[in-house]
């Protein structure tokens, strides 16, 4: 009778746990295990001229909260963008000769002179094109751009200018290049090849 209690104890502990183990495994598929989605790829690297247009709207966005009295980006006029410019011309490496300079007008002078250093029209006018550009960008109207005022590209004309003569460098447009197809006038009658000799 013993054995028979022991084996009924068994059996009965045996189904439990299979009871058990079943209802675990069921309680587990009920609810699988979520995989986590995988990262999403990093942003593309920015190209080099939208890096440097974020650098100089940083470098102007510094300026305007240095400026004393402080200015916003709402009241910014033309003459501020001007101010900035010219702030600008103390981190300059082109050397600008002054009219009293004896190599004033001299592409390549021979000796040092004491002549001040500026910033290179050409970086001015990319600058400007920039931050033009990084205006509209953030929220600003073309028609409220303080850096597309008149007084900019005239104050950018003057600098061009002045550094030319200074320097001895002409700023002139580039031509276009012609294609290699010879031109064509209008009502000239096309000449024919030759087809005897072959």
């Amino acid at each position: 009778m013993l054995a028979m209690q022991a084996a009924s104890a068994v059996n009965s502990y045996t189904s439990a746990s299979t009871t058990t183990s079943n209802s675990d495994n069921h309680h587990h598929r009920q609810y699988p295990l979520l995989v986590p989605a995988p990262p999403s790829p990093p942003p593309p690297a920015l190209s080099r001229y939208e890096s440097q247009k974020r650098r100089d709207w940083n470098t102007f966005g510094q300026y305007l909260k240095n400026h004393r009295p402080p200015l916003t980006l709402s009241r910014c006029s033309g003459a501020h963008i001007l101010e900035f410019l010219r702030y600008l011309d103390q981190f300059g490496k082109t050397k600008v000769h002054t009219s009293c300079c004896p190599f004033f007008g001299h592409p390549q002078p021979p000796a040092p002179c004491p002549c001040p250093l500026r910033q290179a029209w050409g970086s001015l006018d990319a600058l400007i094109g920039r931050l033009r550009a990084a205006f509209e960008e953030n929220g600003g109207h073309p028609e409220t751009n303080p850096f597309g005022t008149r007084a900019v590209r005239l104050y950018l004309r003057e600098v061009r200018e002045s550094q030319a003569k200074a320097r001895g460098i002409a700023y002139e447009k580039k031509k276009r290049k012609k294609s290699g197809m010879p031109s064509v006038k209008k009502n000239q009658p096309m000449p024919l090849l030759d087809h005897s000799a072959s």
